[in-house]
C-alpha cells in the first residue's frame, strides 16, 4: 500500500501535464495572430467562435509604414 501512495502523486502530475500539453496544442491550431491594418494592432482570430481578441500590442513594421505614408 505504501508503494501506490508514493506513485500516485507522480502519476497525477504526469496526467495533468499531459492534459495541459493537449489543451495547448489543440488551442494553438484554432487561433491565428493577425494585424488590423487600420490601427496596426495585433489581435487573435479564433476560428471556432469567429471572434477577435485584441492584445493591446502594435506591429512596429505596420506603424513605420503608416508613418512613412503619412509624412509629407
Amino acid at each position: 500500500m505504501d508503494l501506490t501512495q508514493k506513485r500516485l502523486p507522480a502519476i497525477l502530475i504526469i496526467v495533468l501535464v499531459g492534459i495541459l500539453i493537449f489543451q495547448y496544442t489543440a488551442n494553438t491550431s484554432n487561433t491565428k495572430k493577425l494585424i488590423d491594418f487600420e490601427t496596426c494592432e495585433i489581435y487573435l482570430q479564433d476560428n471556432q467562435i469567429n471572434s477577435k481578441k485584441y492584445l493591446n500590442e502594435y506591429d512596429s513594421k505596420c506603424l513605420d509604414l503608416k508613418n512613412f505614408n503619412t509624412s509629407p
